[in-house]
């Protein structure tokens, strides 16, 4: 047996079994989204393909017997895995972004045709001409290398322009380095193919890039459903505990510290006369402003949801103007995302403000009277007509 044959197949069994316990993870997690479903669909088609792809090197190492039929049949194998990995891509991408149309029957049809009929057109090849993809050594040619990268790059460019468009579209530069990332993730994995396939065939440098790059993401991703609110992406509760346990995050020397208390006005309104979906919409606006808000100011501010439509803000500006001017921005940036998106209300936020002072005080302390601020603050917005308004 060929050291070749041990350590390609080894690292492609590897891989997937690396895969296989990231999908079974996820498979019996309770609390699995759309797009945990469509990554755990990315994973098997990588299973797929990394099991393929240790046969096939032990039929190009020779160490069992094969014909032309079982040398065809793996690589149309090898192709459809590897142009199924990028489709599943593509779809997770579709719903990592929240595409309004992505699950309608035509949308699938359209995403799924190249994939189809490019089988179909290599099948016939096959079947006409197969020395058109094999030669004499039972060898796959340059046609057929280039037929294998070729459907997948275009789904990869799919992803490329889409997300790109995305991040330039988006104000807030937090999200516009996820659009970029997710953009930017198959481009790396193609360039360890790319790379085997030109310089260095006999290393699985493909398989390395994709494990490597699937587990990062993967890491990232955890981490993300640990500390994020799944709604409005923002950090949970429990982040927020881990937050304020450590001391220096909660003062920072040369600058003022506060604690803001957020809530969304009537609120309930919204839910009870549009319905829960849009009170989710109303909800993810708020959460956005809020981002675009301290990013346009420039504070160093930890921004979580505190539960159901209440948010808070520990900011760290050099005075109380700059927050005065950052929850301003905020309100502006909340009315201008109700007028852009056309929403039949206009939302408006009570905010409860108050500084934490050095100790003996204490977070929990300044906490509280924010909380007291705040529903001052909500009782004025309601007397003076300024809370949200409904149609």
């Amino acid at each position: 047996m060929s050291d070749y044959f041990l350590y390609y197949s080894t690292i492609n069994v590897v891989g997937a079994i690396t895969f296989g316990i990231m999908f079974l993870h996820d498979k019996f997690s309770i609390d699995r989204q759309e797009k945990q479903l469509k990554y755990d669909h990315a994973l098997l088609a990588y299973i797929s393909y990394f099991l393929i792809d240790a046969i096939w090197v032990g039929m190009d190492s020779r160490l069992f017997p094969f014909n032309e039929t079982f040398v065809i049949a793996i690589d149309l194998a090898l192709f459809i895995a590897m142009t199924a990995i990028t489709y599943m891509w593509l779809r997770f991408v579709m719903a990592y972004e929240q595409v309004g149309n992505r699950n309608k029957l035509s949308m699938r049809i359209k995403l799924i045709m190249p994939l189809i009929c490019s089988t179909i057109i290599l099948i016939i090849t096959y079947i006409i001409d197969p020395a058109l993809f094999i030669d004499e050594d039972y060898k796959t040619t340059g046609i057929y290398d280039i037929f294998l990268v070729c459907i997948p790059c275009l789904y990869i460019a799919a992803v490329i322009v889409y997300t790109m468009r995305m991040a330039v579209k988006e104000s807030s530069r937090s999200e516009r380095q996820k659009h970029m990332f997710i953009g930017l993730f198959p481009i790396m994995v193609v360039a360890g193919g790319l790379i085997q396939m030109l310089l260095i065939p006999r290393l699985p440098i493909y398989c390395f890039s994709s494990t490597i790059l699937m587990i990062i993401f993967y890491i990232q991703s955890m981490e993300a459903r640990i500390s994020t609110d799944p709604l409005t992406l923002l950090c949970n509760r429990g982040q927020l505990e881990r937050y304020i346990s450590q001391e220096n995050n909660l003062r920072i020397e040369g600058r003022k510290n506060y604690v803001l208390m957020i809530d969304v006005n009537d609120f309930k309104i919204i839910n009870d006369t549009y319905g829960h979906a849009e009170g989710d919409s109303a909800l993810v606006i708020v959460s956005r402003s809020l981002i675009r808000g301290v990013e346009k100011m420039g504070i160093p501010t930890f921004i979580g949801r505190y539960g159901g439509d209440e948010f808070i803000m520990i900011t760290h500006p050099y005075s109380f103007e700059d927050v005065k001017m950052m929850i301003a921005i905020i309100r502006e940036e909340i009315r201008n995302s109700c007028r852009v998106l056309s929403k039949p209300y206009l939302i408006s936020i009570g905010v409860g403000c108050d500084e934490l002072l050095d100790p003996p005080d204490t977070f929990v302390q300044c906490q509280e009277r924010a909380d007291e601020k705040l529903y001052d603050d909500k009782k004025h917005l309601k007397d003076t007509g300024k809370s949200t308004k409904i149609g």
